[in-house]
């Protein structure tokens, strides 16, 4: 059955070239590229968009599922089993289907001469440039298992310090919609009720009552379709500004100066920073090529562009600490923590000390985060909804008054 491919290879004057061809087998798209005198070097069946407009059915990579994989690879290798053989095996046994589609092309790539790491790096959907890189330092190291085992430990960390994240931001954000719904309900379908029965009556109304009537009149009519499109709009279009390089180098800026998030924003990309740079140099990467994958798994534009500025001093022989201090995104205390790494020669063991303390940061910031919002919350609420109860009554109680 013939196959579409997507290739990339050099022409013999080393201009890169790439496009597809449509074939039965990987070989007879290879001996095309020989004929037209192209050296190929990516060589593999073009894959399929999703169903569904592009969502994803479940199809992805977890985090999870590479941690697992990560420790039983490292197990395996640690054990004297051979590469191919360790990918073989745990590519018939993982759950995830598409890791084990992604496990049998590298194994196909090992087998076919490319050292993991190469292989690795075809997958970058799957496989970061840090565990690429992680992995080719502990290849050229002889040491793969023990980097196997410090990525997974990476891995783990990192997956923790996401968990928090979104624990701080779900928690506050579910409910402030479930309070909205309260009050939009009482709104829309408990209000009228009330407003009939005062129309019936007569008179003027207290002018809180009057006001919680208006209201109520705007959102269940044309008024409630428009917030609600205003909301929307207001969601799509932030999507639409993060898409652009500049929106979301502006974005990230507002972040970080927020209040209360924008604290905790900044200690997570210290702890992501000193943790990532941390792992990359004591598994032996480059310094140069470990601030470069730093900045790029940063997940803030403007880290991102501070860290890039970083590297280019670093590469002009500055010291790393330097440059950390001039860019004003990083505390004192840990340009200076790192200062005092450089000069001892134990940066890596100085960085990891750093991202153990600001993991702790982040812990007491994501609870103090929730301590403070649970009562303000729970006093918009109960005042929103206390303010509408008391409202309606006035009237109720007026006339009884007048009754007497």
């Amino acid at each position: 059955m013939a196959t579409l491919f997507e290739w990339s290879g050099k022409t013999n004057r080393g201009a890169v070239e790439s496009g597809e061809i449509t074939a039965n087998t990987k070989e007879e798209v290879l001996a095309q590229l020989r004929k037209r005198n192209i050296i190929p070097t990516i060589v593999r069946p073009k894959e399929k968009k999703p169903a569904f407009g592009g969502l994803s059915l479940g199809g992805g990579v977890d985090d999870k599922d590479i941690v697992i994989f990560t420790r039983q690879f490292a197990t395996m290798i640690d054990a004297g089993l051979p590469l191919v053989q360790a990918l073989e095996i745990l590519s018939t046994q993982v759950e995830n289907k598409t890791l084990a589609k992604t496990l049998s092309a590298i194994k196909g790539d090992v087998e076919s001469g490319s050292t993991y790491a190469d292989a690795l790096k075809k997958h970058p959907k799957v496989f970061t440039d840090l565990y690429a890189n992680m992995v080719a330092a502990g290849e050229s190291g002889g040491i793969l298992d023990t980097i196997l085992n410090r990525l997974a430990a990476y891995m783990e960390k990192a997956m923790k310090l996401k968990k928090k994240v979104k624990g701080a931001m779900v928690y506050p954000i579910v409910v402030s919609s479930i309070a909205i719904i309260c009050i939009a309900v009482i709104m829309i379908f408990v209000v009228p009720t009330f407003s009939k029965m005062f129309a019936s009556m007569g008179g003027t109304l207290p002018a809180p009552t009057q006001l919680v009537i208006s209201a109520s009149n705007f959102l269940a009519g044309i008024g409630g379709l428009l917030t609600g499109l205003s909301i929307v709009g207001i969601f799509v279009g932030l999507g639409q500004v993060r898409k652009s390089e500049g929106g979301k180098t502006a974005t990230d800026k507002i972040l970080l100066r927020l209040p209360i998030f924008g604290i905790l924003l900044k200690k997570v990309a210290v702890a992501k920073f000193t943790r990532t740079l941390s792992t990359l140099i004591s598994s032996g990467v480059p310094i140069l090529d470990g601030l470069e994958i730093t900045a790029k798994t940063a997940g803030n534009k403007v880290i991102e562009y501070a860290v890039m500025d970083v590297r280019s001093a670093v590469s002009e022989g500055k010291t790393l600490a330097e440059p950390l201090m001039k860019s004003k995104v990083f505390p004192p205390m840990v340009t200076h923590m790192i200062a005092v790494g450089e000069s001892t020669g134990a940066l890596d063991t100085m960085l990891s000390k750093i991202a153990d303390f600001y993991d702790d940061e982040v812990d007491n910031a994501v609870n103090n985060l929730t301590s403070m919002m649970e009562p303000l919350l729970m006093v918009f609420l109960g005042g929103s909804v206390g303010f509408i109860v008391v409202a309606m009554y006035l009237p109720i109680f007026k006339l009884i008054t007048l009754i007497k």
